[in-house]
């Protein structure tokens, strides 16, 4: 298997013992992976599948995978070994050929181990250019398997506008990649582009995913007993003796250093200067705000036929409850995904259009979890059990599609089930047609063909 280790291509790499605080956990989901992948000693069968007209080289299956990890791990439970194995594909050490959803499945879905120059032990936090410079290579190789997703298109043209000062310099870091990469065996690029494709699915997730790699400052410093135990950002351990008169240490404490403590202050103004935004920034955003919608605003923008809050004609109110939505009301659903939830015939029109891709499941339960919000107290019960069975029971008539982790919550929260039982897995949703499907129907046949046909 092609591992990948000089190729620099993604990022750099940095001293382990400042790159994260979970290293030690790294290190064991590596001695787990080391295992797996050595043929000598049993490991996971590493094999090249025929497919129709071509092959797949270096896979797994993922039933390969749950039952090495029972076998070895002495896990009993079929169900805790592919909870295990999602934890390790969520930090990118395993994932999925033809899935940018990192979690374990107990079947025959082909996943592939990743290069040790990916690992997360190896590779520091990676910058935005890095991330523009791979879509930008993506869009130059001429490849079905490696088209931008329609979250990654909004990403390209994102990052484009960021960095437009320096684009040129970014496509010409793409454009050199490519043609290193053209010299490359066949097989071996394949497979180096997954890996790669897995290490941006990790760092950069699709809309609704966990981001396993956020660092979030209130559990790098807790301070629940600052008198016993302190951490610092840095995986730095510095505990108090005087807490205890026998003290056995299982590795060697280093005690805080000047030069700890200012790579700390580097590190927290840093996660200051993330959430800051310059005036002008925020201004330039008021102001496209009130311009996109001044011709909304009948105080400002004379509306037609006349303002019934200043008249006594409500010809206008008429219009707006109609089912015939005029021009206007048709080009605000495209100025956000919130704007056509909030209109009926707007939740109507994308409605038709999921039925036509056959995903209306996910439409159909945020709807059922918005009206649950408005059920009485003793409906409320009933309501949740009638949503479970119909969206998320297995075998559900209308199954919708959701990563472990909020399905685990979402069990759970069953158990005891109140208004906002759902309340992660309708996020997760929302997340997922705002992305996916909501920008699919801004170019489809079906919104252009309504939006021509009313200005016509």
């Amino acid at each position: 298997m092609a591992q990948g280790s000089g190729d620099q291509r993604a990022v750099g790499t940095a001293d382990p013992e400042e790159s994260s605080p979970n290293m030690i956990v790294y290190c064991k989901i590596e001695d787990i992976i080391t295992k797996m992948q050595d043929d000598k000693t049993g490991g996971v069968p590493i094999r090249t599948v025929k497919s129709f007209l071509s092959k797949i080289p270096s896979v797994v299956t993922g039933t390969d995978i749950v039952q090495w990890l029972m076998k070895n791990l002495s896990i009993e439970d079929p169900v805790e070994a592919i909870h295990l194995g999602s934890l390790i594909a969520a930090q990118g050490y395993i994932f999925p050929i033809s899935d940018h959803v990192l979690t374990m499945k107990d079947d025959g879905t082909f996943y592939r181990f990743q290069a040790p120059y990916f690992w997360p032990s190896n590779c520091w936090e990676p910058e935005n250019t890095d991330y523009a410079i791979y879509l930008c290579k993506r869009t130059m190789q001429n490849k079905a398997r490696l088209e931008l997703a329609d979250y990654e298109a909004e990403n390209l043209a994102r990052l484009q506008r960021a960095f437009a000062r320096k684009w040129e310099f970014i496509f010409m870091q793409a454009e050199a990649q490519v043609k290193i990469d053209r010299k490359k065996d066949k097989t071996e690029r394949k497979i180096l582009d997954s890996q790669e494709r897995a290490f941006w699915d990790v760092h950069r997730p699709v809309p609704g995913c966990v981001n396993t790699t956020e660092m979030d400052i209130r559990k790098c410093r807790r301070l629940k007993n600052p008198q016993k135990v302190k951490k610092s950002v840095y995986g730095v351990t510095e505990e108090s003796q005087s807490q205890s008169p026998v003290h056995i240490p299982s590795q060697p404490i280093r005690k805080t250093t000047k030069e700890d403590i200012r790579k700390q202050i580097t590190f927290l103004n840093a996660q200051i200067d993330r959430h800051c935004l310059k005036m002008s920034k925020v201004a330039e955003s008021l102001i496209a705000y009130t311009e996109q919608y001044v011709e909304y605003d009948p105080f400002i923008t004379p509306a037609e036929p006349s303002n019934p809050w200043i008249s006594d004609d409500i010809t206008l109110w008429d219009i707006e409850m109609s089912k015939e939505p005029s021009q206007q009301r048709v080009k605000r659903w495209g100025f956000s995904f919130d704007e056509i939830l909030k209109d009926q015939v707007g939740r109507d029109q994308f409605l038709r259009f999921l039925e036509s891709e056959f995903s209306s499941e996910n439409l159909r339960f945020w709807l059922a979890v918005q009206d649950l919000k408005k059920q009485p107290l003793q409906d409320v019960a009933k309501r949740v059990e009638e949503i479970w069975q119909e969206f998320l029971a297995p075998g559900a008539p209308s199954a919708i599609n959701l990563d472990s982790h909020s399905y685990e919550i979402t069990s759970q929260n069953v158990k005891d089930g109140g208004r906002y039982t759902f309340e992660d897995a309708q996020e997760h949703i929302y997340k997922l047609m705002k992305s996916d499907s909501y920008a699919r129907f801004l170019r489809s046949n079906a919104y252009q063909d309504l939006l021509l046909a009313k200005k016509k």
